[in-house]
């Protein structure tokens, strides 16, 4: 099947008298019968469009390809049949472990060509986050990278892991016996002959939130989630300005819904070009030269990334091809706007707002809107936004503070539920809206000003993170007793985890720890192992007992007082 141009989303092509005009005319269009993979690459293959590259590939060693979008469609045609073979199909869920590299938006793509649902994981969970994850989804097979490799043996090699992974094929890694090379499987696979037909509601993609209120849940986006995602890519991402030449680029991992859908599928379905670079940990300098090796005209970079470029020097670089710089996750600050405009000369610097169930709602659109400081921008086109009584569940008066909610029903960017968990399902919808558990207010004009969270998630260099995993994390090591964790600002990241530990000892066992740094050090590693590299605790206090509630619960305001964070 040929996928059709869907008029709704090429609203960039007119001109607008305001922000809210565009508002009031826009209307979601979604076909009944929608396959994303059709739309973000089989669609652009069969023309003079197949030419055009579709991704630029360069890992850390210098090593650089590049796909057409005749060569990506030919790749997930092969790829696809490789997983069918191997008896995917319709409703298998997929893992996809592996970092910023064209075989991971390749795998992402197979499997919607195949029916099939995507699992993306990040390249930095341990082994007991993996493993949660992969036996949750109930994943049939497992795309992994080299950097990830060795966790997903361990995982595999547990009898205890509850996990049936009938395949997994190795991306840039000598296979086990039980496992296949990501190249071969192609090599030997008989294509198949495009995708299969969906409906817009069938599953595509279960993307996993961090656990913030207790394990992490598993959301179930359908095909339409890319739909969902335009608006605001068109207006937050791209400041209503979408080139055929256009290259985009961030520097965060491709493993969670703010780079998947906000830069890799957004702009393949605009049939442009995007630069994978697997190269290890953030570096500003590289970061530098990306921009201006591939000529990157929207650069979302996490504010994370922008203090630490803010911290180098770009002097020799041309980065002018850099017209908006979009970002989200946690507050940019005045200064870094102002660094990012006169950095990337004068290009347009944007906030987003959105979370995993829900992305892509709320942000600036300087082409047609006043970028106000302080404020992560108004409601996206399609998106009806609302503060509400966290009591009552009313709307609020303009300026009161709130929780963020937007209107579930007829939304293409909403999750379908959560996986296998009805009652936190229902307890996140409520009479038509999708509560977002984030506290924000509303002025007269519409912008939204992000004011904190209703529950304990830490924001830090863009991931969320939930204390609760790091205290299990940390209370499962011998030598303690009890943990407790919160954020603490951080100059660099926004915030970090920080962990206040009772000793065992301190707790009358007799396990011989002490509150030293080698304790502190072992517990860092402990984490990392079990979680994921940005969630080991920066800053270990050790305390001789925490606060806690008269049934036991612990008191996290009580320690966010202590560290001077609230009265």
């Amino acid at each position: 099947m040929q996928g059709e141009r869907l008029e709704a989303y090429h609203f960039y092509e007119r001109s607008w008298d305001g922000y809210d005009d565009l508002r009031a005319a826009f209307e979601w269009e979604v076909p009944e019968r929608f396959n994303a993979a059709e739309y973000v690459c089989d669609r652009w293959a069969d023309d003079a469009d197949g030419d055009r590259i579709a991704l630029y590939g360069e890992r850390a060693d210098g090593t650089r390809t590049t796909y057409t979008y005749r060569e990506l469609a030919a790749a997930t045609d092969r790829l696809a049949g490789a997983l069918a073979e191997r008896g995917i199909g319709r409703g298998d869920r997929v893992g996809v472990n592996a970092p910023q590299r064209p075989e991971t938006a390749m795998a992402h793509v197979a499997c919607w060509k195949l029916g099939a649902v995507s699992v993306p994981l990040s390249t930095l969970f341990g082994t007991e986050a993996l493993r949660y994850r992969l036996a949750d989804a109930d994943a049939d097979a497992c795309v992994v990278d080299a950097a990830n490799a060795d966790t997903l043996r361990a995982v595999r090699d547990d009898a205890d892991a509850d996990l049936d992974l009938g395949t997994v094929l190795a991306v840039g890694a000598d296979p086990r016996e039980d496992e296949v090379g990501f190249d071969a499987a192609l090599a030997a696979a008989d294509p198949v002959d495009g995708p299969v037909e969906t409906d817009a509601e069938d599953d595509a993609i279960v993307i996993y939130t961090s656990g913030t209120t207790g394990e992490p849940k598993g959301v179930r986006h359908a095909h339409r989630v890319l739909l969902g995602n335009l608006p605001l890519f068109v207006t937050g991402f791209c400041d209503l300005d979408l080139r055929a030449d256009d290259v985009l680029w961030t520097p965060a991992e491709w493993a969670w819904v703010a780079t998947l859908f906000d830069v890799l599928f957004p702009g393949l379905f605009y049939g442009q070009s995007v630069v994978a670079y697997d190269g290890g940990p953030f570096d500003p300098e590289t970061a530098f030269e990306i921009v201006e090796r591939y000529g990157v005209t929207n650069f979302f970079a996490p504010p994370t990334a922008l203090r630490m470029m803010a911290d180098a020097d770009p002097s020799g670089y041309d980065l002018s091809s850099v017209r908006v710089v979009p970002s989200g996750g946690e507050s940019l600050g005045a200064s870094v706007v102002e660094w990012a405009g006169e950095t990337f000369d004068g290009a347009a610097v944007h906030e987003g707002y959105g979370q995993t169930e829900a992305n892509m709602l709320v942000g600036d659109c300087t082409a047609l809107t006043e970028f106000r400081e302080g404020t992560i921008g108004p409601p996206a086109p399609g998106h009806e936004v609302a503060i509400l009584d966290r009591e009552s569940r009313d709307p609020l008066p303009r300026g009161e503070v709130g929780e963020i909610a937007v209107r579930h029903e007829g939304n293409p960017v909403c999750f379908k539920s959560y996986l296998g968990k009805p009652e936190a399902t229902r307890a996140k919808l409520h009479e038509g809206w999708l509560l977002t558990e984030d506290l924000g207010r509303m002025d007269e004009d519409g912008y939204v000003t992000f004011v904190g969270r209703a529950d304990s998630v830490i924001i830090s260099a863009g991931y969320r993170i939930g204390p609760v995993e790091i205290e299990e994390a940390l209370a499962s090591h011998p030598d303690v007793a009890d943990a407790g964790v919160i954020g603490v600002p951080d100059e660099k990241r926004g915030e970090v985890p920080k962990a206040f530990v009772v000793p065992a000892r301190s707790a009358g066992e007799n396990s011989g720890a002490s509150a030293s740094d080698d304790l502190a050090a072992a517990l860092r590693d402990h984490v990392r192992e079990r979680l994921a590299e940005y969630e080991y605790p920066r800053e270990i206090e050790f305390v001789d007992d925490l606060p806690k509630t008269t049934t036991g619960k612990l008191r996290r305001v009580a320690l966010e007082e202590r560290e001077g964070l609230c009265e």
